[in-house]
């Protein structure tokens, strides 16, 4: 049996990292039914319990040699998708990689982002591991510069995001109201994590400034805003912005448990978005949700760029007044915006597939598609893995528990 393995920043951490499995894993199933998939994992338990795999590995805490030999007995081995390669993980995930290649292991690099990468050792590592890679695809332009400019001598291509074949889990009313949220009018959906690079600002001035786009917004919509939180810390962070809002009445954190694709079926339910969040403006984009980018990282602002949104250029002192304005414009905008992104989301859903072709092409024969990968059609169980035909491979990424943050 060919055996894939997987690596990348899994195990419930972030539902944008499990959007990204749940798809690859429902794509590579359709296109590979009889391959066997390993996934060397951050977190083992919840990947196990979460996903429809053959095996996983616990890649940071598990024994050194146990983790090597398990590399070392693989037909090819995928880093990715998602950012990995950024200051103080970069060398981690890339040992691994080292690995496959003293044993002969092809290793493919799949749909990665990139950057920021300032220090030397990480720097050095992402050169020397990167360029020694035998396939290296990125999911933007932002992350083949920053590949580039660190000195990777391989060609690189630049594909898209797999969560964008993701397919929603529809979510009734019903969840929403057990949140506190009231159905009954517009609902704003709302994303925010720690300032980091997201402002240059006190931590005071910037909760202060998601809460003024946060008010300005239930006044505009007449409606609800939600603070849809996509890993643990953001809770916090979403309470910290409804503290300074002067509605707070209107507005509530959801502390639901939902899974990538339940997240996805979330924003059926909203009627504008604004977030900081990569996979929660995806989200948006697949369900035709006009949204508004908050500047944080340049894979959001290429992203939106793509779609032909236009990005604010901080969230500095002054920007209050801008921001403001373009969720006013994008609203009055939105049927216009709409029909443009969603002819571009159509246009990259190929390209979100391509990827996978680069992983065929170093297979045997008997694990050749059984499938259009371009389709981004979604796959069958895996017999092994699922021997009672009861779990889809989308069936089972189960959430990551924001009510315990």
């Amino acid at each position: 049996m060919t055996t894939i393995g997987l690596l990348g920043s899994y195990g419930g951490l972030n539902i944008g990292d499990e959007a990204i499995l749940t798809s690859m894993l429902a794509t590579w199933r359709a296109a590979m039914p009889f391959a066997e998939v390993v996934v060397l994992s951050r977190n083992a338990a919840h990947t196990r319990d979460a996903h429809v795999v053959d095996r996983v590995i616990d890649a940071r805490r598990g024994r050194c040699d146990a983790v090597n030999e398990e590399i070392a007995r693989l037909d090819v081995l995928v880093l990715g998708g998602g950012g990995l390669l950024y200051d103080g993980e970069a060398t981690a995930y890339l040992r691994h990689v080292r690995t496959a290649h003293r044993n002969g292991v092809p290793t493919v690099a799949y749909a990665l982002g990139a950057g920021p990468l300032t220090t030397p050792e990480d720097r050095r590592a992402v050169r020397e591991v990167v360029s020694a890679m035998t396939r290296v695809t990125v999911r933007d332009e932002e992350s083949k510069r920053v590949l580039e400019d660190v000195g990777v001598e391989r060609p690189i291509e630049v594909v898209a995001d797999p969560a964008l074949l993701l397919t929603p889990e529809p979510v009734p009313a019903d969840a929403l109201l057990s949140d506190g949220v009231d159905t009954s009018g517009r609902l704003i959906a709302m994303s925010v994590r720690e300032p980091g690079r997201a402002a240059d600002l006190a931590v005071d001035a910037y909760h202060a400034t998601l809460a003024a786009v946060a008010d300005f917004a239930v006044h505009r919509f007449g409606g609800q805003v939600v603070f849809v939180p996509m890993e643990r810390g953001d809770v916090r962070e979403s309470h910290a912005v409804l503290a300074r809002m002067t509605a707070p009445d209107r507005a509530r954190v959801l502390h639901g448990a939902y899974g990538p694709r339940e997240s996805l079926g979330l924003m059926q339910h909203m009627d504008f978005a604004v977030g900081m969040r990569l996979h929660f403006l995806i989200f948006a984009a697949l369900s035709d949700v006009p949204f508004l980018p908050l500047p944080y990282a340049g894979k959001v602002a290429d992203f939106a760029r793509t779609l032909g949104i236009p990005t604010p250029d901080s969230l500095d002192r002054d920007a209050v007044g801008p921001l403001l304005a373009a969720v006013d414009r994008l609203w009055d905008e939105r049927l216009t915006n709409a029909g443009r992104a969603r002819s571009r989301i159509e246009k990259l859903r190929p390209r979100a597939a391509a990827a996978l072709q680069h992983v065929l092409d170093l297979l045997p024969p008997p694990s050749r598609p059984a499938a259009d990968p371009s389709s981004g059609q979604e796959g069958v169980p895996h017999a092994a893995a699922d021997p009672a035909g009861q779990r889809g491979a989308v069936d089972a990424a189960p959430a990551l528990s924001i009510a315990r943050s």
